[in-house]
């Protein structure tokens, strides 16, 4: 019996046979301006000829799953012939939710997976606690981690000891990928062009050129200095969909500090934005969300745990998830977290090598595992037991 394992996001699938290599897809549907009555889905979106305007819709509102018929159509497309094949009489799978996932959005996944598209047996976790799995399995003197998972809809900060998470010292930001490409479309509309429709360029943009400053107030005021002394300018090329087919950063000798440019490239002129907008996730309150950046809720996370777990926690903070992605992320969460730690502990910031795909190996790792029969729910449970046996067997 062979085992797809799914890390259901809320921007991106990572979906996989657990003998194979992972695939990273966008989690939603498209619909572009020129083709106004066309749907695209999941990885249909390279057949659009002009992105410009696209229109998202996504089966993830606020980090939960509430857009059933979305994310029924994503993932018929995906176990479909065009991509997986899945032969669900054959098949069990690994799936992912989020923390403390409402009992209703539970149920429905349970039918979903077992009433609809009958596959033989489930095993509904935490990318988190995947992540954990992957992270023990490198390390295995270690017995806790504290796992931080930036993704698109909000950033979870999550301890494990010995495999198990720590419900009482999960800690949660509201604040993620999608927040910071809204926040960049905003101020880029104010101080620019208007781009308020454009979050496909944007987000392109701000994967492109934003970094996490080490010293934020040192950076402003190379921002504020003018022509070649601004180190931190940069010009960011905008696609027109006919030669340029993905926006791109000029490189620095390129760039012309006086006046405009000849060619008829459509310029953004990035300054303080590249550095200001990741900022968000370390000082939420600078655009008024009142809550701990993540240096602080790690810390704040690990003090809630008993004391002879703290040092351990310290050691092993494990990065997960898109944000992490910034240039710098890592430096400056290791750089505060060791400002606000004691002394005594040793400070150490793990930053895996693909953080998107973290958990996806971890949930492969568990479907090779020889106990791994006696975490799933076979359908057969199912239609005796219901949801009950859901409940029991998963720790959500």
């Amino acid at each position: 019996m062979s085992t797809l394992v799914l890390d259901n996001g809320a921007y991106f699938a990572k979906i996989g046979y657990s003998h194979e290599k992972v695939s990273v897809i966008p989690n939603c549907q498209f619909r572009s301006k020129t083709s106004r009555l066309k749907t695209f889905t999941a990885n249909q979106l390279d057949e659009i000829k002009d992105p410009s305007g696209l229109f998202y819709i996504l089966p993830f509102q606020k980090g939960y799953l509430v857009n059933w018929d979305v994310q029924r159509k994503v993932w018929d497309h995906l176990f479909g012939k065009e991509m997986f094949k899945v032969d669900f009489a054959d098949t069990s799978i690994v799936i992912t939710e989020p923390y403390f996932n409402f009992t209703s959005i539970q149920e429905s996944m349970n039918e979903i997976l077992f009433e609809e598209y009958q596959f033989q047996a489930a095993l509904r976790s935490n990318a988190g606690s995947l992540s954990a799995h992957q992270y023990f399995h490198e390390n295995n003197s270690e017995l806790c981690c504290i796992v931080v998972d930036s993704g698109f809809s909000f950033t979870h900060i999550v301890p494990y000891c010995r495999g198990r998470k720590m419900k009482e010292g999960i800690c949660r930001m509201n604040v993620g990928g999608k927040l910071l490409t809204n926040h960049l479309k905003e101020i880029i509309s104010y101080r620019q062009l208007h781009v308020m429709d454009e979050t496909h360029v944007i987000n392109q943009a701000k994967e492109d050129v934003c970094y996490v400053s080490q010293d934020f107030y040192k950076d402003v005021d190379i921002a504020q200095l003018k022509g070649e002394d601004n180190t931190v300018m940069r010009d960011y090329v905008l696609p027109d969909f006919s030669s340029i087919k993905k926006g791109f950063c000029k490189p620095r000798e390129e760039m012309n500090f006086t006046g405009k440019y000849k060619s008829s490239e459509q310029i953004l002129r990035l300054n303080n934005e590249r550095f200001a907008v990741p900022e968000m996730l370390f000082h939420p309150s600078d655009i008024g969300i009142q809550e701990m950046g993540i240096p602080e809720a790690l810390v704040d996370s690990i003090n809630k745990m008993p004391e002879e777990m703290q040092p351990h926690l310290y050691k092993n903070i494990v990065l997960t998830g898109g944000n992490t992605l910034f240039p710098g992320f890592r430096d400056r969460v290791y750089k505060e977290v060791r400002a606000l730690a004691p002394v005594e502990y040793q400070v150490s910031v793990h930053l895996p090598q693909n953080p998107i795909c973290y958990s996806w190996e971890g949930g492969k790792l568990l479907a090779e595992n020889p106990d791994f029969e006696e975490m799933v729910v076979t359908r057969e449970d199912y239609e005796e037991n219901g949801h009950y046996i859901c409940e029991e067997k998963f720790d959500i």
